[in-house]
């Protein structure tokens, strides 16, 4: 996990060449102007979703896993919590390569505040819960960048 100030991200470089030509995107395109839906960025290598979703109880989803790719998370507008599973528990929903999805229970975990400048860089295989209710819950708009694992 890198959890961190938008304004730092050009810090992360170096550390895969697809992360590389995300953040090269992202310091020079304004999230508030990309269109809802998905934006590719290199094929299939890195691509972007932009979407709105109502914040949930953590207690009412459980965390998900992908194999192929990294999640970088940014709320655009409204603010969530993520947490990051800090161990792997029991399998609740087996992982599909086809959609590059699964999830699990974890007994421990971290939490992150996103909202206003803040993202979070959710590395290939481990387990995140995000767009979890911080404070009220509410509607958040949410960039998801999907960064393929080399």
């Amino acid at each position: 996990m890198i959890y961190d100030r938008i304004e730092n991200i050009k810090k992360y470089k170096g550390v895969s060449k697809w992360l590389d030509a995300a953040l090269d995107f992202l310091e020079k395109t304004d999230l508030n102007t990309l269109p809802p839906g998905k934006t590719v960025i290199c094929g299939d290598h890195v691509f972007l979703n932009v979407m709105e979703a109502e914040t949930q109880d953590e207690h009412n989803v459980f965390f998900e896993i992908h194999k192929k790719y990294m999640d970088i998370q940014i709320d655009i507008e409204g603010t969530e919590m993520l947490q990051i599973g800090l161990d792997r528990g029991a399998v609740v929903e087996e992982y599909r390569e086809e959609i590059d999805f699964g999830t699990f229970s974890c007994e421990q975990s971290a939490c992150c505040i996103l909202g206003p400048g803040r993202f979070v860089v959710c590395m290939a295989e481990e387990p995140h819960k995000p767009t979890l209710t911080f404070g009220e819950p509410g509607k958040v708009k949410k960039c998801v960048i999907k960064v393929e694992a080399d």
